[in-house]
């Protein structure tokens, strides 16, 4: 019997401001699910008790920190609550199992819940006594270039990009008018950590991190929460919802390939091959095309992901990121908006909160 496949909507969605970690001492992980899920509900005009199950996503936390988020701040009504844990796509995860429940009729509203507390500075191991599960990255990253005495997640992405350099020609100044056009969108965005324009020099200028890669082009750590209330096409009749519904009209999710590990590439590495395959799913399940599409959010962990990213959703062609960018095409009055938000790297990057780098999502009102 083929599985069911109903139509899944966002009916109400709410988020805080994301803030370096630290800067309100009293603003634990339960006040910011609470901020964010009541904004998520009053959005969507019901009620807690019309929840049936939820999805929360975190990293850093012990485990059940989904049930005390919730338990206090929304509601004690015994529904299923299941926690998420997917490092940087562990808010897309969270909705990617949220909305599989809807659409496989098991529940007809669900809310995704998302929240982070970090700590300030670059990302690291917190078990040093068992396997590391990104070993055998490092191991491509290694045997390409070796390792320097920089922080790990901006050099496996910093190598993506220098090895898209050495590849197609592309320059230094390609990723960081990038991140130049970034911090510009975020100044728009009153839920951005940062909201400061910079000129291009000011970027490529700032302090080195690894490589070409500068501070104004890597995202921050932070502290934030999102939320959303997805729902059943029933549900949002019942409810008169439909005046604000907004239909999920296809969302992948893909894990590594084998190429990410035979190839010797810090491209593959990264994650390429599998966000293509996310998009060429997404886009055949719904018979549209990247010419299609207005706005785009991706993961721009570094201004070097978002480049080789654009060439994975098909919006160039292999070694053309640069002329897009050139052209203007990633911004106001070019093709797309990319990262109208500001992005990771300037709306900053809470990992229960955010993240999009091994889904594709394509969204319409209805």
């Amino acid at each position: 019997m083929a599985p069911a496949n109903n139509r899944v909507f966002v009916i109400g969605v709410g988020m805080t401001k994301f803030e370096k970690p630290g800067v309100r001492d009293e603003f634990d992980y339960p006040d910011m699910a609470k901020e964010a899920g009541q904004k998520a509900l009053a959005d969507a005009a019901i009620p807690y008790s019309a929840i049936e199950q939820a999805c929360v996503g975190y990293v850093y936390g012990d485990s059940t920190c989904g049930q005390r988020a919730i338990y206090h701040s929304l509601g004690l009504s015994g529904i299923p609550i299941i926690n998420v844990n997917n490092n940087c796509s562990t808010g897309s995860t969270a909705l990617f199992m949220a909305r599989q429940l809807v659409q496989g009729g098991l529940a007809n509203c669900v809310l995704a819940l998302g929240f982070e507390k970090m700590e300030r500075g670059s990302l690291s191991s917190k078990y040093m006594d068992r396997t590391n599960p990104m070993d055998k990255h490092m191991e491509v990253m290694l045997n390409r270039y070796g390792m320097a005495p920089a922080p790990a997640a901006p050099q496996m992405f910093g190598n993506a990009g220098r090895e898209h350099m050495e590849k197609y020609g592309t320059k230094p100044e390609h990723f960081a008018k990038i991140a130049w056009k970034n911090h510009k969108h975020s100044t728009n965005n009153p839920y951005s950590q940062f909201q400061e324009e910079y000129t291009l020099n000011q970027v490529l200028k700032s302090r080195k991190v690894y490589e070409y890669l500068t501070l104004l082009q890597c995202c921050p750590t932070s502290d934030g929460a999102g939320a959303a209330v997805l729902a059943s096409e029933d549900f949002v009749i019942r409810h008169g919802l439909q005046h604000k519904a907004v239909e999920i009209l296809s969302q992948e999710m893909v894990t590594d390939l084998a190429s990410t590990f035979q190839e010797n590439s810090c491209i593959k590495m990264v994650g390429y091959d599998m966000t293509k395959m996310a998009a060429k799913k997404c886009f055949e399940a719904t018979g549209l095309k990247p010419v299609d599409v207005d706005v785009i959010e991706l993961h721009d962990c570094f201004s070097a992901n978002e480049l080789i990213t654009y060439e994975a959703l098909g919006l160039c062609s292999e070694g053309k990121a640069g002329e897009l960018i050139d052209r203007g095409d990633n911004t106001y009055g070019g093709k797309w908006v990319i990262n109208p938000s500001g992005g990771l790297i300037s709306k900053g990057h809470p990992l229960g909160a955010t993240g999009e780098e091994t889904e594709c999502r394509l969204s319409g009102d209805r």
